[in-house]
């Protein structure tokens, strides 16, 4: 919902606005640093900046897309802990991306052979400025799902994104981007089946039965 559409009521707070009516999309851009201190702020919410500057607030996710969440990041927490390969990201961290995007995955990693790793800031309190070689984004319920794909293509993929997921349990389909691959392949149905890390993350595997809504 754009700010915009909200309802003129100069009594409801910043957090109420987010809470009751998120996400939210902000009328005026902001700067990188005015985006930082937004962020800052208001920690308990998931911001992200377009490249003119543009911010979205989004509000925390309901029960169904928190499990699912907590599915996702623990088959990769098990794979890495077997592996030790690469590191991690959770769904509030922050990547700073080339086109001046800063975005949120809902899980990141990064490769040990990405050869920006060397050049990255040591600094752990600012955004990660590197990217990733691999991106998952579970759809939710107040998600538009074109809005996912434009975001998985022209911000992920355009930015140097090797593989992509974009899953979504509501239509129990996953669109797969592909590093060199115009468009998505796209599995339906989840029954039984699985994704592969294939060559970005050898050995690991997501079975799509976790990522169920219920019903």
């Amino acid at each position: 919902m754009s700010a915009a559409t909200l309802p003129r009521r100069k009594d409801l707070t910043f957090e109420e606005l987010v809470l009751n009516y998120g996400p939210i999309e902000l009328q005026s851009p902001l700067s990188k640093e005015a985006f930082v201190a937004l962020a800052e702020r208001h920690p308990d919410f998931r911001m992200e900046r377009e490249p003119d500057g543009f911010v979205t607030v989004m509000s925390p996710v309901k029960k169904g897309s928190g499990k699912r969440e907590f599915n996702l990041s623990g088959h990769f927490f098990m794979w890495h802990y077997k592996t030790r390969l690469g590191e991690f990201y959770s769904p509030s961290t922050g990547f700073d991306l080339p086109d001046g995007a800063s975005k949120s995955p809902d899980v990141a990693w990064v490769s040990p052979e990405n050869p920006q790793v060397a050049s990255m800031p040591g600094d752990e309190e600012k955004f990660v400025q590197i990217v990733p070689d691999f991106v998952a984004e579970v759809r939710s319920g107040t998600d538009r799902l074109a809005k996912l794909q434009r975001k998985m293509k022209n911000t992920w993929m355009k930015n140097g994104v090797r593989l992509a997921w974009l899953i979504d349990p509501y239509d129990e389909k996953v669109y797969i981007y592909r590093e060199g691959q115009q468009e998505p392949e796209i599995i339906t149905g989840f029954h039984g089946k699985k994704l592969s890390g294939e060559a970005i993350m050898p050995g690991f595997e997501l079975p799509l039965d976790d990522m169920k809504r219920q019903k």
